[in-house]
């Protein structure tokens, strides 16, 4: 008993990735937990006929559409945080879960690909989202490169075979379907006004602006600049940080993953930098990888 115990409390604790590249089959039992999940919430929803939070559409929920994008990106503040462990451990899982349903992706996915980001930032061939010239084109190229690169991850580390490539397939549409599930449920629970009017647009919203972030936190919006990390923190970049947890500073966070705000750790970084003769190299111990929680 005490041994399930303990198994339980390590699996809440821990994050995917560590169960990912343990278990071969991870997300089979992953995506299934969720879709059954919310097919169960939508079968209550339906049985105790509640017609949603918000079932018709007002000309006041417009209001609320400001509220509900500044909540979804948050969440993405959040599951971002969480995919370097910088909550608490007792609730990061928890946080990055809740965050990963709320944003569709669901935490696994989420997290995986970040970290393959972290570890290739950049590079053409294996970053999800290496940044280039031109919002639209980016944005294009990361919803199509984020899935075949969360492929290449299962492929790297349980090998790339037909039975692997195979087993990708029938993951991608698992994958899909408890998507699809979670869809439903949140129609069903906001209702048609509220998911037509405020969720849908703040998913959409938030979604882009994360990719926003992801581009010009590249210096991709400067074509006189290099592509690479940078801390930005001008014009809209000055208040975006102030109210997304330092957001912009990409640059200090590929450095100090560890930091929940990176804006608070430029300085220290600069410091650091300037001990090391302007070394634009992360100093021991300062990179993801090293802060990963397992």
């Amino acid at each position: 008993m005490e041994f399930r115990v303990s198994a339980i409390t390590a699996s809440l604790t821990s994050l995917p990735f560590a169960q990912f590249r343990r278990s071969p089959t991870f997300y089979l039992w992953y995506d299934s937990f969720y879709a059954v999940l919310a097919l169960v919430g939508s079968l209550i929803l339906i049985q105790s006929g509640f017609h949603g939070l918000l079932p018709r559409f007002e000309p006041w929920m417009l209001a609320l559409l400001p509220v509900a994008a500044y909540v979804m990106i948050m969440a993405h503040v959040f599951i971002h945080n969480a995919s370097h462990g910088n909550f608490p451990k007792a609730i990061n899982r928890v946080v990055g879960e809740l965050c990963g349903v709320l944003v569709l992706t669901k935490f696994a996915s989420w997290e995986i690909v970040h970290r393959r980001h972290h570890r290739y930032s950049d590079d053409p061939e294996r970053d999800p989202h290496p940044a280039e010239r031109g919002y639209w084109r980016f944005a294009l190229n990361t919803l199509i490169n984020v899935e075949l690169q969360l492929r290449q991850e299962y492929y790297d580390n349980h090998g790339d075979s037909p039975e692997t490539r195979r087993y990708e397939r029938w993951r991608a549409r698992l994958s899909f379907v408890s998507g699809a599930c979670i869809v439903f449920f949140f129609f069903l629970l906001f209702g048609p006004g509220g998911f037509f009017l405020l969720y849908l647009p703040a998913f959409v919203g938030a979604a882009l602006f994360v990719i926003h972030f992801n581009w010009a936190g590249h210096n991709a919006h400067r074509p006189d600049t290099e592509i690479a990390p940078a801390d930005l923190d001008y014009g809209w970049y000055w208040l975006g940080n102030r109210i997304f947890f330092g957001i912009y500073y990409h640059g200090t966070h590929h450095r100090l993953a560890m930091l929940f705000n990176p804006m608070k750790g430029a300085k220290r970084l600069a410091r650091r930098r300037a001990e090391q003769g302007e070394s634009d190299e992360p100093a021991d111990g300062e990179d993801e990888e090293a802060h990963a929680t397992a």
